[in-house]
């Protein structure tokens, strides 16, 4: 996954966007960031609740074209291909190569194959459930994830499990800025994801030099998402990188000095 996209205004400048709400948009934003070179987001909601969204916002973004979803959990972004040109040699083609073989390309727009297509009517009756499924409870799931209060059986066991991963991560600062509710979701993830995600961001400031790691509470409250298992993918060697290889005769031997800087 790439770290930087692009998005155009003739989508994001428009009447029919900015009506959304913002968290609708700011979803939108950030399924932009990690979705593959194809446009295809793994697991929107898993996102949704690292980001402590809710799932109205998915069902908003559906319902006005913006995302195509596939039975699989897996949705497509629509309009993809006119946020983003990407260099053939340097794109990586999907894995989800199914869901791509049920769409079309229209203009640079993603559509559904036509006899996939719902009919106008089902499509208005969808979109109309969708938007307005969840509705009665979103007012509750927002305050339950403002207030972050996790059930109080699990409570003390959330908070150990935060402190253990806490101790894994180079950057000590703002960790009272770590709500409850963010705890629960970390914990949700698991122990194993999280810290493979915290070594895969340290290998990276290992590889920048110049970089200085994130505060803790900026890792945990959105920096992990782009390391953790769905999200991330090994990064590219540079040309100097490759030119370094070169000096090693032995395979094994360049191969463990990759492994001692974290890079594998």
């Amino acid at each position: 996954m790439a770290n930087r996209r692009m998005f155009s205004l003739d989508v994001v400048d428009t009447d029919k966007f900015l009506e959304m709400p913002l968290s609708t948009q700011a979803l939108y934003f950030h399924f932009g960031m990690r979705a593959d070179d194809d446009g295809f987001v793994s697991s929107p909601k898993r996102i949704i609740k690292s980001l402590c969204c809710n799932e109205d916002d998915l069902k908003l973004l559906i319902a006005k074209g913006y995302l195509i979803p596939f039975e699989s959990g897996v949705v497509v972004i629509s309009d993809w291909n006119i946020n983003n040109w990407i260099r053939p040699d340097r794109k990586h083609n999907t894995r989800f190569e199914k869901e791509k073989a049920l769409l079309d390309r229209k203009s640079d727009v993603y559509t559904l194959s036509g006899s996939l297509q719902p009919t106008d009517n089902q499509l208005t009756t969808e979109c109309h459930t969708e938007v307005r499924l969840g509705k009665d409870s979103a007012d509750k799931d927002k305050k339950q994830c403002a207030s972050g209060n996790a059930p109080r059986e699990s409570k003390s066991v959330i908070d150990d499990f935060f402190e253990r991963i806490w101790k894994l991560y180079p950057s000590k600062k703002g960790k009272g800025q770590v709500s409850d509710a963010k705890k629960k979701a970390l914990y949700e993830i698991g122990y194993d994801e999280l810290s493979r995600a915290i070594e895969r961001y340290k290998a990276g400031l290992a590889r920048d030099g110049w970089r200085k790691p994130q505060n803790g509470s900026t890792f945990f409250n959105s920096g992990y998402v782009d390391y953790i298992d769905a999200n991330y993918s090994e990064p590219e060697l540079t040309e100097s990188e490759e030119g370094d290889r070169s000096i090693y005769q032995d395979e094994d031997e360049y191969n463990k000095l990759w492994e001692e800087l974290g890079y594998k």
